[in-house]
């Protein structure tokens, strides 16, 4: 399993964990103890709602990276920072990443790629086996939603529905599984986002019933806040 289907799939919980270690082993360096715990907080903070947190959380995990020097790692971080943006359905460039491109693996250029819907077919295999029927198979419906709901991971489950929403192939069962998760969890960030699909749907198809209950719904999570 490579170290970037680790992060999607324990959501960057394993991102710095030290491979193999045992009872007997020596502590982990500081600077891995302290990216871990701050991109958890920052993940956190984000789906959460809380900008501000998440924005000092990730540049403190991004200082411990980048005192390795190693940019495959400071990459990793920034696109922990773009998948919870895609689940939240922020779309937008991962400039952080892209600064970083032509030094990081092959498998983080296609793990961006694919956040930007643009995975070339090539790539498709160094992406996290959970998302390479999404990125390779162009799936869209009941397929699709399907293979979403066969990922275990909320969050990976929420940044794949996030891709296919990017392009164009997002259900109306895929966004209502989206809603779900993001709801399970208590994200509130996600769950605003994705009633709000909804709620644009529901009005576009002239059902008023069923907008005022997601206007309803929305007002209720604003103001857990």
């Amino acid at each position: 399993m490579s170290r970037l289907e680790r992060i999607v799939r324990r959501v960057v919980g394993a991102l710095l964990v030290v491979l193999a270690a045992c009872s007997s082993a020596p502590p982990p360096p500081e600077w891995q103890s302290n990216a871990k715990a701050a991109l958890d907080r920052a993940a956190a903070a984000y789906l959460g709602g809380d900008t501000r947190v998440a924005d000092a959380e990730f540049d403190l995990a991004r200082r411990e990276l980048a005192r390795t020097g190693r940019a495959d790692l400071v990459a990793m971080a920034e696109l922990t920072r773009c998948a919870v943006r895609v689940a939240s359905l922020d779309v937008g460039p991962c400039e952080g990443f892209e600064k970083l491109r032509p030094d990081a693996t092959p498998a983080e250029r296609a793990y961006a790629d694919f956040l930007a819907s643009r995975v070339q077919a090539g790539d498709v295999a160094l992406l996290p086996e959970h998302h390479r029927p999404l990125a390779a198979g162009g799936l869209g419906g009941d397929a699709a939603t399907s293979a979403l709901r066969s990922i275990d991971d909320p969050l990976a489950r929420l940044v794949a529905a996030g891709v296919l929403f990017q392009d164009g192939r997002a259900s109306l069962s895929t966004i209502e599984l989206a809603v779900d998760t993001a709801s399970v969890q208590g994200w509130r960030r996600p769950l605003l986002a994705w009633l709000g699909v909804q709620l644009a749907l529901a009005e576009k198809a002239g059902d008023s019933a069923g907008a005022e209950h997601l206007r309803r719904r929305r007002a209720l999570v604003q103001d857990a806040r």
